[in-house]
């Protein structure tokens, strides 16, 4: 069997199977065009397209696709053969550079907030060349832009390019200002995206008609015995489990794809994977595969991946931790604390503009988060709260603080440089412990942003991330240039916008109510709960002209992803509650009544056999249940009755709103009631596995 060093990246067109496989001068144009942003020739696409083309028949292709990633939150592909006819009836199996480059699909049908009518259908897919190609199901893989008709991104991948490339900008000014001859020719941020799921197994899944149509249960007794051990974190995993970390480490690995971490999760059934860092925007791609791959290969072994940010209520929901960097071409993290007064002030400088762009732009990283599942999550006690905070730790917060009074720091140790006109330590590597209820922690050399759902796409933050510390840069670029004494210029800066913006800076519990209130009362912070209260943020003002500055989103985009994102709301909450009302009607209520007969006929035995028998046990019983019934009929056809009403509103803000503060309490209500029934009722009448089967039932 072949190791996994021999098979890494076999699936994937990477660096070393171009250099293989391409010209030499193909091959250097190719990674100036990755480098460097250059244009490709179309001569050299020609060479590339071909060479691709035969490694992929090699692989047992027959087709290729332009794989993009539609506003609909999940990747598309359409899939194209590489036969050409010839004389004779004859074929030959072709790909043409253009073919590469560029592709047409029918964008008429996939969500655009209103960019497009739905007769205008043609869409346009772009070669992104620094994602390299892959194979999947034996079909070469082509990571693709996907724009309109008239240039607007339909995608989430155009605009995460479009952030890079305006924090890489901004980041090279201020590069050129610590050395005019810097060799640093791009900056990239790096992201690493923990993914966290659930698995349960197939057969109980099937059972649920909850999960197969919304992918979190609606109804559910919290079980006996949930995470109150912890003992299933960092545990020893299941054998089934096991088996399928290890095919989806395998075919991970294929794909070029550096799974690096696995573990079991805080609530059973519950686990996580961590990939090793790469630049953002293959990040992101690499996130979207993780993902389908954990679905499918999950099925393969009886298991269904669940990746709703909380399928069960009362226990851990699953996030998805954007670990974010900003690195030179040549290798230095810009985000990590250096050895010499110039490596520290360019860092300290870094650092700053990221404490001012997540000040001035909290609400457009609440809005990257937001959807109807993850608002189900935040402020629980298994994630970050709605309120955007930073974590800096003791040791540079108190860093922070001597700069921003311009007073002597004691360092940990004796080493002290000098910056400015202050005296400052040797900056900490790794000095701060980690602060798992802070939304945005500095952990090192990078900042992990917590509050991302698992079902994100990783794109929708760091467009948000890249573009705020762009502008945070850019202003520091424009008040640096030129300056007379830069050093001196450079301290006032950090110090005054450290001044400005600590507010967002807290380094304690992030689940304490006495913080929130804190938070919003003192400190001026938003506290965004829901994603009908945070979307309309998207199109305040200073919102689009930041995008329009940077070239990220024009005002047209950003109104149709706040369509988008509201419409999704409104049809997620529309379709679980309409499952809700046909499993109480088909399910629940029938069950329930079924068993309160067989109480009442017990009773009725139990006395016609002799008066004596005690029957205040089912007299009770059947009562209880009796009520619930009474109560969740109600509830049911208050809920049938409300849907169309909300659905008849014609404002998606004000629909999302409904639904928001009518559909959801009838909602919670009624499961209040059939979880309670469910406690009451005999196991075998209830209609489907209930959360002791669904988590403990793959050993």
């Amino acid at each position: 069997m072949a190791s996994v060093s021999e098979y890494f990246g076999c699936l994937s067109f990477d660096d070393s199977a171009m250099r293989e496989r391409l010209p030499r001068e193909t091959y250097k144009s190719l990674r100036k065009t990755i480098d460097e942003g250059k244009s490709l020739d179309i001569n050299v696409a020609n060479i590339v397209a071909n060479a691709m083309k035969d490694w992929a028949i090699e692989k047992g292709c027959t087709h290729f696709t332009h794989w993009f990633q539609p506003l609909s939150g999940v990747t598309a592909e359409k899939h194209d053969s590489f036969i050409s006819p010839i004389a004779d009836g004859k074929i030959i199996m072709e790909f043409s550079g253009k073919e590469l480059v560029r592709g047409e699909s029918d964008a008429s049908s996939f969500p655009s907030g209103g960019l497009r009518a739905t007769f205008e259908a043609r869409g346009y897919t772009a070669w992104d060349p620094t994602s390299y190609a892959f194979i999947k199901n034996k079909t070469l893989c082509i990571p693709t832009a996907f724009c309109s008709y008239g240039g607007e991104a339909l995608d989430k991948k155009t605009p995460l390019l479009r952030s890079m490339e305006a924090l890489n900008r901004q980041a090279m000014r201020i590069l050129r200002l610590f050395d005019p001859h810097t060799n640093v020719a791009c900056v990239r941020t790096s992201v690493g995206a923990e993914q966290e799921y659930f698995l349960i197994d197939k057969n109980d899944y099937d059972k649920r008609r909850d999960l197969l149509f919304t992918g979190r249960t609606l109804f559910g007794a919290k079980p006996t015995k949930g995470e109150e051990m912890g003992d299933h974190y960092f545990g020893t995993i299941k054998p089934r489990v096991e088996a399928f970390m290890q095919d989806l480490d395998e075919n991970l690995w294929k794909l070029g794809i550096l799974a690096k971490t696995e573990h079991n999760e805080v609530a059973p059934a519950q686990h996580e994977l961590a990939p090793i860092f790469t630049q953002a925007n293959i990040a992101a791609d690499h996130n979207q595969l993780i993902m389908e791959m954990m679905q499918k290969i999950a099925k393969q072994h009886g298991l269904v991946c669940i990746l709703h940010e909380k399928p069960f209520a009362g226990l851990s929901g699953s996030g998805k931790h954007n670990n974010w960097s900003i690195a030179t071409n040549t290798g230095v993290n810009l985000l990590t604390p250096g050895e010499t007064p110039y490596e520290n002030a360019q860092f300290l400088l870094f650092l700053v503009a990221v404490i001012q762009a997540v000040d001035d732009y909290q609400d457009l990283l609440r809005i990257s988060v937001a959807s109807a599942g993850n608002d189900h999550r935040l402020g629980a006690n298994e994630a970050p709260p709605a309120v955007v905070s930073m974590f800096l730790g003791d040791e540079l917060t108190a860093i922070i603080n001597a700069l921003e009074t311009e007073t002597h720091y004691d360092p940990k140790e004796p080493t002290q440089l000098k910056l400015g006109v202050h005296v400052l330590p040797k900056l900490p590597k790794d000095s701060t412990d980690r602060n798992r209820t802070s939304p945005f922690a500095f952990t090192g050399n990078k900042f992990e942003f917590r509050m991302l759902g698992s079902a994100n796409s990783i794109a929708d933050t760091n467009i948000m991330l890249n573009t705020a510390v762009a502008e945070s840069l850019r202003q520091f670029a424009d008040k640096l240039e030129g300056a007379e004494d830069f050093n001196g210029s450079l301290n006032t800066l950090i110090r005054d916008t450290i001044r400005a913006h600590k507010r967002i800076i807290f380094n304690g519990n992030g689940y304490d109510d006495a913080w929130i209130k804190e938070a919003v009362e003192e400190r001026g912070l938003l506290n965004l709960k829901s994603t009908p209260e945070c979307l309309p943020y998207l199109l305040s003002e200073r919102n689009v002209r930041l995008f329009a500055d940077h070239r990220v989103f024009m005002k047209a985009e950003l109104r149709s992803r706040h369509e988008i994102c509201l419409e999704n709301y409104c049809k997620t909450l529309h379709i679980e509650a309409a499952t809700m009302v046909d499993m109480v009607r088909r399910d629940i209520l029938p069950a329930v009544s079924a068993y309160v007969r067989e109480i009442c006929e017990t009773a009725s035995a139990k006395k016609g056999f002799s008066e004596l028998l005690n029957t205040d046990y089912e007299f009770e019983l059947a009562n209880r249940l009796n009520g619930l019934a009474v109560e969740i009929h109600r509830a049911a056809a208050e809920l049938n009755r409300m849907i169309p009403e909300v659905d008849r509103i014609s404002d998606v803000l004000d629909k999302a709103n409904g639904y928001l503060n009518k559909i959801l309490p009838v909602m919670k209500e009624l499961r209040g009631y059939c979880d309670e029934a469910e406690i009451h009722t005999a196991a075998k009448y209830w209609p489907f596995p209930t959360y002791t089967e669904l988590l403990y039932g793959v050993r």
